[in-house]
């Protein structure tokens, strides 16, 4: 599976039971806190904070997993980047107090925050994230592969595009790219960029970055405790200790937090709860946006979905509003794109192909598909793709498509669906920021192949800068046009906290679930 691009934001299969075993048995003997060093921060918060999320890492290895868990866990609250992304989608400093581009768009030169220390002590500077973006690449397996080669791919990863890094010194680092990237930046700011500590030997167990919190313990199944870091050169955090419990059960999840077990749902994934949550003067409810386009993929290499008129008349024959209020109880937003309403070209494209039974059959009729049968093959637990695939199948079959779904579970669809391109039609959400690229990549499970798209995404990404926005946005209308998939609806981010929590982020704009920020 493509690094980064972990559908849904659960684990690949490859990651799963062995490594978890390994894990448990490696834990106490692994993960003993670093020594302190002075001249750590003296803050002295005292809370502790209970977070109820969905999906439990495999690992804490991000060299050697994509799984969307990890950084939802890590990212920003144990590892830093230079800059990152806050919760309005906008690049802000952390690691990097600011930075300069060179003239040719070619060489990025970083003013390192000289405060800035791992959890060990010891300093992050140029030479440490130098030495951080290496190992990323160093590996020999597949992931480090697919993280650092095919720098002249239109879907080339941020670290292939280093061509190389130099620290000029302590504070200051160079980076230079193989060719100038509108998304370079940005990309950086999530796992691409993470700068972990060079004394770190043990990544599967015991990361060490230099964010507010270290892992100080995990039990598999069940919960990942965070502890304040010591030695923290920012401010302080608002917490001692915060707890992610993993539930299964998404009721259970709403049930832990009514009965005070947790303190926040970092996204509740049972919206017809809401309003009961809402109601209650206890909680705190918000509805924010998200990167999670969930997709109705075609399997292009099927030849009859090679037809744009099959295609069309398949967006033309699927209420995507009706669909929304029936399976996510109406939150979410329709969008009609590959594109997040936090990305700076974002345009409402739902009305592309309005739903419109009577031309889903003239398409059809003209394509000469009018006794077409389909599979549609979705993941079991994935709470909104049964229901989905429900209503989808009714629908189609008013235009006079037969579907036939099936229901299987993650991992077999992520080895038969998604590597081995057994189907034809298929939903499950895309939580990835900007991962438009996706579309891209011919090899991709869609397998949409579009020269033009590809050359629309190239201009836009290594053209002139104050070109990106348009040419992003021509290249989503394309696609679009091209109904190179249907968006069906992108998820909200629920949360739904305790009364009194203040900083807690409303919108999903990265895949952290960034505790940085929230007080009690």
């Amino acid at each position: 599976m493509p690094a980064g691009h972990t559908p849904a934001g659960h684990t690949p299969a490859r990651v799963l039971a062995a490594l978890l075993a390994a894990v448990a048995t490696a834990w106490l003997a692994a993960c003993a806190d670093p020594s302190p060093s002075p001249g750590g921060d003296s803050g002295a918060p005292t809370a502790s904070l209970v977070v109820g999320a969905t999906v439990e890492p495999p690992t804490f290895d991000l060299t050697q997993s994509s799984a969307a868990a990890i950084p939802q866990l890590l990212l920003y609250n144990v590892y830093q980047t230079l800059l990152k992304v806050d919760d309005a989608g906008q690049l802000q400093p952390l690691l990097a107090t600011g930075h300069e581009l060179s003239a040719d768009r070619l060489t990025y030169t970083f003013q390192l925050d000289p405060a800035a220390r791992f959890a060990s002590g010891a300093p992050v500077d140029a030479a440490a994230v130098k030495a951080s973006w290496e190992r990323l690449c160093a590996p020999v397996e597949e992931a480090a592969k697919r993280r650092c080669s095919s720098p002249n791919s239109v879907v080339a990863t941020p670290l292939s595009l280093v061509d190389e890094v130099t620290a000029v010194d302590a504070t200051t680092l160079a980076v230079t790219l193989v060719r100038p990237s509108n998304s370079w930046l940005y990309d950086m700011t999530s796992s691409a960029g993470v700068v972990i500590d060079p004394a770190a030997d043990n990544l599967p167990v015991h990361p060490m970055g230099s964010g507010p919190y270290q892992v100080d313990s995990w039990t598999v199944g069940d919960r990942i405790v965070l502890a304040r870091n010591p030695n923290y050169w920012g401010a302080a955090p608002g917490f001692e200790q915060v707890t992610f419990r993993y539930f299964a059960d998404p009721s259970a999840m709403t049930f832990a937090l009514q009965t005070g077990d947790i303190d926040i749902i970092s996204n509740l994934t049972t919206p017809s709860s809401l309003a009961e949550l809402e109601a209650d003067p206890g909680f705190n409810a918000t509805s924010g946006t998200s990167t999670g386009e969930v997709v109705l993929g075609f399997n292009q290499a099927r030849p009859v979905l090679q037809s744009l008129a099959v295609r069309q008349a398949i967006n033309h024959a699927i209420d995507s509003q009706g669909l929304m209020d029936t399976v996510w109880a109406g939150q979410g937003r329709l969008i009609g794109t590959m594109v997040a309403p936090s990305d700076p070209y974002y345009e409402d494209l739902s009305q592309t192909y309005p739903y419109d039974p009577d031309r889903a059959r003239e398409l059809l009729a003209t394509a000469g598909a009018t006794d077409l049968e389909l599979s549609l093959r979705v993941a079991s637990d994935l709470p909104y793709a049964p229901p989905a695939a429900q209503y989808i199948a009714s629908q189609l079959a008013a235009v006079g498509i037969t579907v036939t779904v099936e229901e299987i579970d993650w991992n077999r669809w992520l080895s038969e669906v998604f590597q081995d391109g057994d189907y034809d039609l298929t939903i499950v959400a895309h939580l990835e920021p900007r991962d438009i690229e996706r579309f891209a990549d011919p090899d991709y499970y869609w397998h949409y192949d579009s020269a033009q798209f590809r050359q629309l995404l190239t201009a836009a990404d290594q053209g002139d800068p104050a070109d990106y926005v348009a040419g992003m946005r021509q290249a989503a209308r394309l696609l679009a046009q091209d109904a190179a998939a249907d968006w069906l609806f992108l998820l909200p981010n629920l949360v739904v906290s305790r009364a009194g929590l203040v900083g807690v982020p409303v919108n999903a704009s990265s895949l952290s679930f960034d505790v940085t920020a929230i007080r009690p």
